[in-house]
């Protein structure tokens, strides 16, 4: 992360002893979560979604099991063999993939000992290199001919290391400058052109290095002969991984996931059409290939002049996208990790996946990577009181700041001031680095704004108990309303003024004596006993409830009546309906006359609800589980905010989003929780799978449950987009009366495609949670405000008939 120098001045009072290490890296020779064996055309994965994260691999058409099975963090591979560093880093097994034994690769161990871990996984042609994690000392075994690769002492610590062919390199501690060491001397002259450059970034290939400065500018140093060198003009920041072959070199594009290589006999031997539109986390390059893990579904995808098949996805499953681990993710979660390590740990987020805000500030530093995985980084926006603080404190420490700039510089030493900007600005600028919870003006505190499966416990029960805190409050401010009042309010509750139904009765326009426009719910009167007592029970749940809760996203209760059999709750008035009502009966989204005819407004519609229903689920005391959120729930007032209605069916939930509580299934057809449904147990979960249909209704424009054109059906919204959008297929599902999403949205549009494609999972446990689903809308949103100008994403084509 890149400071500005007054920011910097200030944050280096602090942080003096502040250090950052660099991420472990993705090329033909650095430890990732995919490896190639290039000389035998060997791919392997770390398999997700299993409660051991065991290796496969895929050769010659077949899936090989790899021994042992026990949970890795890191693979690489060389020329006939491959090596996996066990999770916590205390083991190396190496793999032969020249023969296997009954479609098994059988393990070598290399190195074990249980007092000093290892990170940086580094294999590159014959030999295998890893870095301490305490000391940043390298460690190399295996060699060519028979001759142990030789470890380049103890006196050098490193920030990473990564390997090529008889040679390995790595950027210092000490100024952050590349070392080489090893039989081949190309090393000795890759070393020679980096000279003194300050890198934040390394990977190598068969003869040749690419890395990123500080200032995150791509160099390229080694052997030329192909144009692996002749990378392009770009802009500071603008890859996120890089893989090296022999005589080529690609970069991930940070902004969209796309892949750019370079090189190669003719230059273009790596550009296929079928590769074109693909995101990518992560890939890893042969010799004279590379493959790819896929952001749609984290599979493998293989393509290269040196990959007999052309291009082709391999059957290995779900990879995951970085290392399962157990301790807590300084910069986010990955979507859904807990589900991709079945409970056994997070994937944490890289600390260097977003870019700087666009502020005239001058960068200093170039951010240092951390481990982490690409996707689904949400920005953070503001300044805090507690970055107020470092500035006054900055201001009074000037001296030694100015005294400290020295030392982090020669150091890499990053401070966090600012806040860190989405990735799809182009950087002229830095920030820093700082979480705020900013109070919303509505007893919630704002989530920081993370990517999915971050948990905020102790900023939740801060917000609980606001919450709970102020719950008399809102009692107080509730009035009881007479039935004079109301009905004389309603115009005898007229048809005129009916606007709509609720959980247990019909909602009337109103407006009180003192010039208030309220919507005023009746309960529909009947002799029936059990209608009186389910009419009893949705009114006493949504008075019980909404008394007490406080939220600009929720629909406001104002007060209620209670006459002989009579139940009425009076709510804030919605003057502009509900969403339901503009996707669905509204003729005049085509004509360009509806506020919805906004791809940026449906996310911002989308978002506003999804803040209700955080609230409910992580802020209220106990927990409130909606059970019945749908479209028709989702009401917008005169400012076209969204707020979450009828709380009828609604009840309070278990304190944890992992418990659960038996009750009888009730809901509305095509939004209700499959798994609910079948088994009675209800979860917060369930709302996020209403949320999900909410979602595709927003970006097919269709009902829940519809007809098709052709007159058949139902058909459900979910069983009709699902298999389209996760087959990459959105264009032809997303809502064509709005039209194309233009440059700067289609990268929204496709997140909160995905998002909705989390929501809907037949199982529960497989669901974000409202935290994380509330910030990767904020994500999406941030991508439709961006101007398009400093985009460069790809586009969605919609059929023209």
């Amino acid at each position: 992360m890149t400071l500005s120098p007054f920011s910097f001045l200030v944050a280096a009072t602090i942080i003096i002893s502040l250090s950052t290490e660099c991420a472990v890296v993705t090329a033909l020779s650095s430890g990732s979560t995919v490896a190639v064996t290039f000389g035998t055309g060997t791919v392997c994965g770390i398999i997700a979604g299993e409660a051991t994260q065991r290796i496969q691999c895929y050769q010659n058409g077949l899936n090989i099991s790899v021994l042992p099975n026990v949970s890795f963090e890191a693979i690489s591979g060389g020329r006939s063999f491959f090596c996996g560093l066990r999770s916590g880093g205390f083991i190396i097994h190496c793999w032969e993939t020249q023969t296997s034994v009954n479609s098994y690769f059988w393990p070598k161990r290399i190195y074990s000992n249980y007092n000093i871990s290892l990170t940086d996984l580094a294999v590159g042609d014959d030999q295998v290199c890893a870095r301490e994690v305490d000391s940043g000392i390298a460690r190399c075994w295996r060699g060519g001919s028979g001759s142990p690769f030789p470890s380049p002492g103890v006196g050098l610590k490193f920030r990473a290391i990564t390997s090529g062919n008889g040679f390995t390199c790595g950027i210092l501690k000490n100024g952050s400058t590349v070392f080489c060491w090893g039989g081949n001397r190309m090393g000795v002259e890759i070393q020679r052109q980096f000279g003194n450059l300050s890198m934040s970034y390394l990977v190598a290939g068969d003869s040749h290095a690419c890395g990123l400065t500080r200032t995150g500018f791509l160099v390229c140093k080694g052997n030329n002969e192909s144009g692996q060198l002749d990378g392009p003009s770009s802009s500071a920041f603008e890859f996120s991984g890089m893989s090296l072959g022999g005589n080529f070199s690609c970069g991930i594009r940070r902004i969209n996931g796309l892949v750019l290589c370079w090189g190669g006999a003719n230059g273009s031997e790596f550009d296929y059409n079928a590769v074109e539109d693909v995101s990518f986390e992560s890939i890893v390059a042969g010799l004279n290939f590379i493959c790819g893990l896929t952001t749609r579904n984290l599979t493998m995808i293989c393509w290269g002049p040196g990959w007999s098949n052309g291009v082709s996805d391999l059957p290995l499953g779900m990879v995951i996208p970085g290392p399962c681990v157990k301790a807590s993710c300084n910069c986010g979660t990955y979507l859904n990790s807990e589900t991709l390590c079945d409970g056994s740990g997070n994937i944490c987020e890289s600390c260097q996946t977003e870019l700087p805000l666009p502020v005239p500030l001058t960068p200093i530093l170039a951010p240092l990577p951390s481990q982490g995985t690409k996707q689904f980084s949400p920005p953070r926006k503001g300044i805090n009181r507690l970055s107020l603080a470092f500035l006054i404190v900055g201001s009074v420490g000037a001296f030694a700041g100015i005294c400290t700039i020295t030392y982090c510089l020669w150091e890499g030493v990053c401070g966090f001031l600012l806040c860190r900007p989405h990735n799809s600005v182009q950087p002229a600028v830095t920030d820093a680095n700082i979480i705020t919870n900013d109070l919303d003006n509505n007893d919630s505190i704002t989530p920081p704004l993370r990517s999915f499966s971050t948990r905020r416990n102790s900023s939740g029960r801060l917000g609980r108990h606001r919450s709970g805190s102020s719950s008399s409050k809102h009692v107080e401010k509730t009035q009881n309303f007479s039935l004079l009042e109301l009905s004389n309010a309603t115009n005898n509750f007229s048809v005129e003024n009916r606007i709509g139904a609720g959980s247990f009765g019909v909602v009337y326009k109103g407006k009180l004596p003192d010039g208030r426009e309220v919507a005023i719910k009746k309960g529909e009167t009947s002799i029936k006993v059990k209608k009186f007592q389910e009419k009893e029970t949705a009114f006493d749940s949504e008075i019980a409830l909404l008394s007490r809760l406080h939220h600009k996203h929720l629909v406001g209760l104002v007060g209620f009546c209670q006459e002989n059999d009579e139940r009425l709750l009076v709510y804030e008035y919605m003057s502009n309906g509900s969403l339901y009502d503009h996707l669905h009966n509204n003729d005049n989204i085509e004509k360009g006359s509806s506020i919805l005819n906004s791809w940026k407004m449906r996310i911002k519609i989308a978002l506003d609800a999804a803040r209700g229903i955080d609230y409910l689920h992580n802020y209220a005391v106990p927990p409130i589980i909606h059970r019945d959120i749908k479209s028709s729930n989702i009401l917008v007032d005169a400012n076209w905010t969204a707020r979450v209605s009828d709380f009828g069916l609604s009840l309070m939930g278990p304190e944890s989003d992992q418990e659960f509580m038996s009750t009888r299934a009730v809901g509305t057809v095509g939004y209700i929780d499959p798994e609910y449904y079948v088994s009675n147990v209800l979860t917060a979960k369930s709302d996020v799978y209403g949320v999900g249909v909410v979602l595709l209704e927003l970006l097919t424009g269709r009902k829940a449950v519809f007809k098709n054109e052709d007159g058949t059906g139902p058909t459900g919204v979910v069983e009709y987009a699902s298999p389209r959008i996760l087959a990459g297929d959105l264009r032809t599902v997303v809502d064509r009366r709005i039209g194309m999403p233009e440059i700067h949205e289609a990268e929204a549009v496709e997140l909160m495609a995905h998002i909705a494609m989390r929501c809907v999972n037949l199982e529960g446990k497989e669901r974000p949670n409202m935290t994380d689903i509330v910030a990767n809308l904020e994500k999406a949103l941030t991508l439709c405000e961006d101007s398009p100008a400093s985009l460069s994403s790809r586009t969605i084509s919609l059929p023209s008939d």
